[in-house]
């Protein structure tokens, strides 16, 4: 299978969504769903995958989300992500917790169709039988109960092998959940293997769909921090060497294979990828999300959603500058942290990474401080892939200079930003910063 063909060539009706944790929304009002949607909207974004659990207010602040969509004047659309790792499916009854909730919003004003269908999501869901044999009886129960509501479209993220996919004909098209990090790496892995990480996992799903549809994900970083008395999840995926912006590009020239892609995620703050505002209620993520903004990934997104549903990259209007950067190496110990370092850790680089948009040729310094001396770069009009090492107890700062004005900078102040060398927690999750 080809995946170098010219994007100029893909076909229309390409899809940018975004995943939703709904479970982190108990304090939303209406109010609060028509700013995300909104903020979404004008970033290039077509929908939310709304991911939902078993809690009953869960229902009801999806059912707010639904309502605020309505009064956005952008055609924002909206679709369930059934996490499977929270209902029950023991039993075939079971199936009624997942129709009662497509019933409640399949033929809402603001519900995805994707070929003409309810689409239908989930994470998860390959060990969910509802007390059949095998998945696909499963599935095909769960299928033709929803499609008593509507006729459905329904990609889920099982995380099986893509060999099963043709004996499981319930499902119309898959979500490969994991293909946007490079998780295959270890710490014995060698360093070219390393760095700029190859992703290629979505080819190997794509041979086994059979001309179905297929959803590629997008993730700009991966970090979460529980301890064995919480989730017990603390290890890192390799988010360097400007991972959402690699993958974008990589999704970008292999577009006529992809049908939709989804950014993991918008709000997913314990697994510390989301590109949208810090609000909500947090998973007890407080100690490595508060007062780490993402938002300049956001920014970056509309650029890259755009080509992606073009087919071409749009014009660089404006000189631009993003940069991000862990808040301390690696390598520190930090003083007071039952959790210890996170797996994988030995696989991030201390590395300030920085991404420039240039309307013409300019020069580019980057420095760890105002006291310390900044490399230069002399780059033409496009967009550039720096970075800088991180220096403790210094920030980052990145600036634009062309005919010896400067026309873009990004200067996080020491009070937002500092390579930290003593901290008090172990924290791998990024602060993302842009210029104005």
């Amino acid at each position: 299978m080809n995946f170098s063909q010219n994007a100029d060539s893909a076909e229309d009706s390409k899809l940018v969504v975004a995943h939703f944790m709904v479970g982190n929304t108990y304090p939303y009002a209406i109010n609060d769903w028509k700013e995300d949607i909104e903020l979404a909207s004008c970033h290039g974004i077509d929908a939310f995958a709304l991911n939902i659990g078993i809690e009953s207010w869960q229902k009801e602040r999806t059912a707010d989300c639904y309502a605020a969509a309505l009064l956005c004047k952008r055609p924002f659309r909206l679709f369930l992500n059934l996490d499977m790792a929270s209902f029950p499916a023991s039993h075939p009854e079971d199936v009624t917790l997942l129709k009662n909730y497509v019933e409640a919003f399949a033929n809402h004003p603001r519900q995805l169709k994707y070929k003409g269908k309810v689409l239908v999501s989930t994470f998860s869901g390959q060990d969910s039988l509802f007390g059949y044999q095998t998945l696909h009886e499963a599935w095909a129960c769960v299928k033709s109960a929803l499609q008593e509501i509507a006729p459905i479209h329904f990609i889920p993220s099982f995380f099986i092998n893509p060999q099963l996919y043709p004996s499981i004909r319930a499902m119309d098209g898959y979500f490969n959940w994991n293909g946007g990090w490079p998780i295959h790496l270890t710490p014995d892995s060698p360093r070219d293997e390393v760095v700029c990480a190859k992703l290629e996992t979505d080819k190997h799903h794509l041979h086994h769909l059979g001309g179905r549809t297929f959803m590629a994900a997008v993730s700009p970083w991966f970090f979460t921090h529980y301890g064995v008395d919480s989730w017990n999840k603390n290890w890192i995926y390799r988010g360097d060497d400007w991972l959402y912006v690699r993958r974008w590009e990589q999704l970008i020239a292999m577009r006529n294979h992809i049908d939709i892609v989804q950014i993991i995620s918008w709000n997913d703050f314990g697994e510390s990828h989301y590109i949208g505002p810090i609000k909500g209620a947090q998973p007890n993520s407080q100690s490595w999300v508060d007062s780490f903004p993402h938002v300049a990934w956001l920014d970056l997104t509309r650029y890259f959603a755009r080509a992606f549903k073009d087919g071409k990259y749009p014009p660089i209007e404006r000189d631009k500058i993003y940069m991000w950067s862990r808040p301390h190496l690696k390598s520190t110990e930090a003083v007071d942290d039952s959790v210890g370092r996170p797996d994988g850790w030995q696989l991030a680089d201390d590395t300030i990474w920085v991404v420039v948009f240039t309307i013409g040729p300019a020069e580019v310094r980057i420095q760890a401080g105002d006291s310390l001396p900044p490399q230069s770069w002399e780059v033409d009009k496009g967009i550039w892939k720096l970075s800088h090492p991180m220096v403790p107890g210094e920030g980052m700062k990145a600036t634009m200079v062309r005919a010896g004005s400067v026309v873009a900078q990004c200067a996080p102040s020491r009070d937002d930003f500092v390579v930290q060398e003593r901290p008090k927690t172990y924290n791998f999750n990024a602060f993302v910063a842009m210029s104005p």
